[in-house]
């Protein structure tokens, strides 16, 4: 034998795609064509089944950008193939180099029974085995001509994002549409050689192994007549039978495999065609269920679930089937796969109560596991909430993807801020749409971390999105690596049976403390302004429309809107997906968001004013009511009353130009520039702006990352800024505020700055005509503290960053997200900036030459303009608020910022309306006040400590109150905690720093 490796590895790769591949299906005919194309969005089913086609052949084009064809195929099997098995080979013009972001197709038969999905690596529908020969075939294609916006070259600008935009040009054309006899052992040869080749390629140079695989894949070859594969095909796979059987070693490393198929819920494609990809894959997955007996699926995003149930039921009821035998797993236990920065604190709880319920209602399922592979990064606050959930466990990939910093492990425990620990794993494999290719096996054990302590690693298997998930190759290929010498060993098995191995072989994992910072991907945090302030504004509507319905419920019998808030959430959960929420999608996606939360806030509106008009009653009195977590204008949290003055402000000129503005509490002075060059706390006798320096002064950088455009931005932006200190106008407004426009570009800002009786805040509010391109627009303020770290709040808290950059993992986080405030101190004073609907931002200080004192600027991201996916992304008017707050403590940080996202509203009524609630420690800020879920008519409180301390306080109830549990967010009371002692509607408790409550009170 005088092959070497590269010599076989060269022969084999010929053989294989010149003469072994093509064997696999040694004869064919053509099938008779129609089609019939939808003429508007896509048809129900039993529609396309009935509709008229027209006759239509291979190599004819089809399919204008986002429409449907029905293809309508037929023939009958030649009486010469009775006993053999016989394929449909069914290729819609597929580019198998990538194996989704293309067109797809549902086969159904003529009954509408759907058959299973094509993709470009997934083309085949069986149709006999054996066949008697004479069968007639006939099919149905549901033909989705989605077009390619990631492309070879994929950061062009493209208008094929919008069904508006798109044009009518047919994408794509017929490949193949045949019958075909399918011969499976040259089918099983292919698998055989891929798999040692593969192997062997991974193996060390001077392994035995490598050896006797590279020979034995010789005698293979050699085995192979070359014109007539078929007819050897069984002698070649008889050389490889020792070599397929030799075991691996007891110390090979393991990997669960799963089942798998990451379908973003909207991406590069809308909504209404994530329904039908979903269709499509999941009757990929129950029909290789049906075939494979090892195999086990997992699907995560309820969301996706009940969208089988309410549009494909005949796809329901199989996968219905599959979960009661165990096979189709329900994973992950979230509304859908979110975004975990942006999402406000119950929001991100409300994934996991939606999500949890639907399993639950559903199929009794229970999750145990956080499944977030491809989530930009992980807020500190996510621990607590997996755990309250009544979750332990969290998977993800992404964080394989920093740029900078490798991460130290792949199993661990991760922290949050209030101390909870979460077992979390990264899989080496280093990647959700794992093949089972011999390098990524080899690399999930070679990379493998925590080696030595440990040896389990899940594989999420299956081609995601448009690519129809677990391909019968791919479980062939985990069966020969079942055992195999060289390689890990594979095994199908469910996410909670991997967490139960590996946690159980790893009870002293390490410990991370903190987020889980995606060293990329930062820009998401601003990219779509308009979907970001959607969210913002639904997540804080709802939280109103919750509070005064459950409070007119319990004291006016008010009709609580179950239904409709349950429907709302869900909607507002399904637009913080992690490609939705981030900007990450095409046009369409987020014109509909738009239009969505345009809806939804109108809808909460009614819900809102109904309910205050019923607390309210008949009356000529202006009644104020306050949903922020603390009193405001001498009216209580929660409640309605008459507001009270607090004093007066002033305006007057600056002696350079400007205006100052006094209201006893602060002192601004916004120069000729329009810029604040001086904000001094009165009462502290202390500046706030750095001297030399001006604060809300915006800025404008280049913007063209190297990559993914609406996805990143790359530190080398701020290489080039530019200030913009021209004003076209500074005048004095309306109550004592002062205007500010300044055009620049194409485009043209306006603020009005305001600084109210009785705050310690100025108000800025911002409107921004946007029309620049491959540009990033932030806002300044320079402030005089030296401070080595600030606070930024996340859910159900606040997380500590650097302002420094000693080491290169704080160096990476040069743009990061906030919620409502970031926080800088020095002991005894800081400075809150609190927002309305922004998230990114950056700190950097710097030590001042002139007095050696040092600059920790706070900047807020407000737009970006990148043309991909999206190339209209931002262009138009945008609206913020923004608040610059002296003197603040952190308490005084979350006050100020609900307040701002939470507008006091004036109704006219007859009485004061009092809290449902009341809480006696500001610390202790009560998150939602709502009815239980069920419909019972309990209250449900869930607060949390919010200051970073401990705290004691007395909640009492304004309403008669029976009994008090401790819940889960789920509502369900916790076996392992006592009720807390109810005495006169008052409940006393102590909270961690952080922690997080939920109460669940019955009425009396």
């Amino acid at each position: 034998m005088h092959d070497d490796r590269s010599l076989v590895e060269g022969r084999l790769k010929r053989v294989l795609d010149e003469r072994i591949r093509p064997a696999v299906y040694p004869a064919s005919v053509p099938l008779d064509i129609a089609v019939w194309n939808a003429p508007g969005e896509p048809v129900p089913v039993a529609e396309g089944l009935v509709a008229e086609p027209v006759a239509t052949r291979v190599g004819e084009r089809w399919g204008a950008p986002w429409g449907t064809s029905w293809f309508r195929v037929s023939g009958t099997v030649p009486k010469e193939w009775a006993g053999k098995t016989v394929e449909a080979i069914l290729d819609l013009g597929f580019d198998e180099n990538m194996p989704g972001f293309q067109c797809e197709g549902l086969v159904y038969r003529p009954d509408g029974t759907p058959v299973k999905g094509l993709n470009p690596r997934n083309q085949w529908v069986r149709v006999a085995a054996p066949a008697e020969g004479g069968e007639e075939v006939r099919l149905h294609i549901e033909a989705a001509s989605n077009p390619v916006i990631l492309d070879y070259h994929p950061f062009l600008p493209t208008q094929l994002g919008d069904k508006e935009t798109a044009g009518s040009e047919p994408q794509y054309k017929l490949e193949r549409m045949d019958l075909a006899v399918f011969d499976e052992t040259v089918w099983q040869l292919v698998i055989d050689l891929e798999v040692l080749g593969e192997l062997m390629r991974e193996l060390p140079e001077d392994s035995g192994r490598r050896y006797e695989i590279t020979r034995a894949v010789g005698r293979a070859l050699d085995a192979v007549d070359l014109q007539d594969v078929n007819g050897s095909a069984a002698a070649a796979r008889a050389e490889l039978e020792k070599v397929l059987a030799t075991p691996a070693e007891p110390s090979a490393h393991r990997i669960s495999a799963v089942g798998h198929a990451h379908i973003d819920s909207a991406w590069l494609w809308p909504l209404r065609e994530t329904v039908r990809k979903v269709a499509r894959t999941t009757s990929n997955m129950t029909a290789l269920i049906e075939d494979e007996p090892d195999f086990v699926f997992a699907m995560s995003q309820a969301q996706q679930w009940a969208w089988i149930k309410e549009h494909r039921p005949e796809v329901w009821a199989k996968v219905k089937k599959a979960v009661a035998d165990g096979r189709f797993v329900p994973a992950g236990g979230m509304w859908v796969e979110s975004d975990t920065n942006m999402p406000g604190s119950e929001a991100m709880a409300r994934q996991f109560v939606h999500g949890k319920r639907f399993f639950l209602e559903e199929f009794g399922v229970e999750n145990d596991e956080a499944w977030l592979p491809d989530t930009f990064g992980f807020a500190a606050g996510l621990p607590q909430i997996i755990k309250a959930a009544g979750s332990k466990w969290l998977l993800t990939q992404k964080i394989s993807w920093s740029q900078t910093n490798r991460f130290p492990h792949h199993t661990f425990n991760w922290e949050g801020i209030d101390g909870t620990r979460i077992f979390t794993h990264f899989p080496p494999v280093d990647t959700y749409n794992c093949s089972m290719k011999g390098s990524e096996i080899a690399h999930a054990a070679k990379n493998f971390k925590d080696k030595g302590v440990a040896r389990h690693s899940l594989a999420p298997t299956g081609w995601g999105d448009g690519g129809g998930g677990t391909t019968r190759e791919m479980i062939a290929k985990a069966a020969r690596m079942r055992d195999l010498e060289g390689s890990a060993t594979v095994r199908w098995e469910t996410p909670a049976e991997f967490f139960e191995k590996a946690e159980a072989e790893y009870p002293n994992a390490p410990v991370w403390v903190g987020e889980l910072y995606l060293e990329l991907h930062r820009a998401t945090l601003t990219s779509q302004a308009g979907t970001k302030q959607g969210n913002r504004r639904s997540e804080h509507l709802l939280r109103e429309a919750e509070l005064w319905a459950a409070t007119a419920a319990v004291r006016t019998g008010f009709t609580y809107p179950y239904e409709q808030l349950d429907r709302i959430w869900k909607t507002v959960l399904l637009h913080q997906f992690h490609d939705i929420l981030p900007g990450s999608s095409i046009a369409w996606v987020h014109r509909e968001a738009r239009a969505t939360y345009a809806a939804l806030a109108r809808e909460l509106t009614g819900i809102i004013d109904n309910a205050q008009r019923a607390l309210a009653g008949e009356g000529g009195t202006e009644l104020v009511f306050n949903a922020a977590p603390h009193s405001r204008g001498g009216v209580l949290a929660g409640g309605a009353g008459r507001a009270t003055a607090e004093g007066q402000s002033a305006i007057g000129s600056r002696a350079d130009g400007g205006f100052v503005l006094d209201n006893g509490l602060l002192r601004v002075e916004i120069d000729g520039r329009g810029l604040v060059v001086s904000a001094y706390d009165l009462l502290a006798d202390r500046e706030t702006v750095a001297p030399g320096r001006a604060a809300n002064l915006p800025q404008i950088h280049a913007d063209f990352p190297n990559m993914w455009d609406a996805w990143d931005v790359d530190e080398f932006y701020r290489n080039t800024v530019t200030d913009l200190t021209e004003a076209d106008e500074v005048t004095a407004g309306e109550g004592g505020s002062v205007r500010v426009v300044r055009t620049f570009g194409d485009s043209r800002l306006t603020q009005v700055l305001t600084l109210a009786p009785g705050s310690r805040r100025l108000d800025i509010d911002t409107e921004v005509d946007w029309h620049e391109t491959e540009k990033f627009l932030k806002l300044a303020f320079p402030l005089d503290i030296h401070a080595e770290r600030y606070a930024s709040e996340t859910q159900y808290g606040h997380f500590y960053r650097a302002t420094h950059t000693n080491t290169s993992w704080e160096a990476a986080k040069f743009e990061a997200c906030n919620h409502r405030f970031v926080h800088v101190e020095e002991p005894g004073w800081g400075v809150a900036l609190v927002n309305d609907s922004t998230y990114g931002h950056d700190v950097t200080r710097t030590v001042r030459t002139e007095d050696s004192g040092t600059t920790t600027t706070v900047r807020v991201s407000l737009l970006r303009a990148p043309r991909f996916p999206d190339p209209e992304t931002d262009q138009g008017v945008h609206r913020f608020r923004h608040a610059l707050v002296p003197g603040a403590s952190i308490g005084d940080a979350v006050r100020e910022g609900y307040r701002v996202n939470l507008p006091e509203r004036a109704v006219t009524g007859g009485s004061e309306v009092a809290p449902l609630v009341t809480v006696d420690d500001d610390a202790v800020v009560v998150t939602a006040l709502k009815l239980a879920d069920d419909g019972s008519g309990d209250v449900v409180v869930r607060f949390h400590e919010a200051h970073g301390g401990r705290a004691r306080a007395t909640l009492t109830t304004g309403f008669p109150a029976d009994s008090v549990a401790v819940t889960d967010l789920l509502e369900r009371p916790l076996a392992d905690t006592a009720a807390p002692e109810l005495a006169d509607g008052a409940v006393a408790v102590k909270l961690r720093p952080f922690e997080l409550v939920t109460l669940r009170f019955s009425r009396g």
